[in-house]
């Protein structure tokens, strides 16, 4: 993603837009994707495991935090992947980006 809107991160930077107004603006889209994705899983992940553990002899139930730390690990995951991506883009020289113009 970053390196299909270079231009626009040239133009931002060029403009005066700091590293964590272009990390911001990047990184929000993919955590609103993570965020939407978790809240559809979650349920079926709820359901298939209910209808797994009821097998056993002993019943064990799943607690609600294993879903919460879950998102958290998927969300911050996917949050320094893309900022460590982000962060590059930011930090490149935009006259390199706007050359091609």
């Amino acid at each position: 993603m970053a390196h299909a809107r270079v231009k626009e991160i040239g133009i931002r930077k060029v403009l005066g837009a700091s590293v964590q107004n272009i990390t911001t603006l990047l990184s929000k889209d993919f955590l609103k994707l993570v965020l939407i994705s978790f809240a559809i899983a979650t349920p079926v992940a709820w359901w298939f495991m209910h209808n797994w553990l009821t097998a056993f002899t002993y019943r064990v139930t799943i607690s609600w935090w294993v879903f919460v730390a879950a998102g958290f690990a998927s969300a911050a995951i996917a949050f320094i992947t893309v900022s460590f991506q982000a962060i590059k883009a930011a930090i490149a020289n935009p006259v390199v980006a706007l050359k091609n113009e």
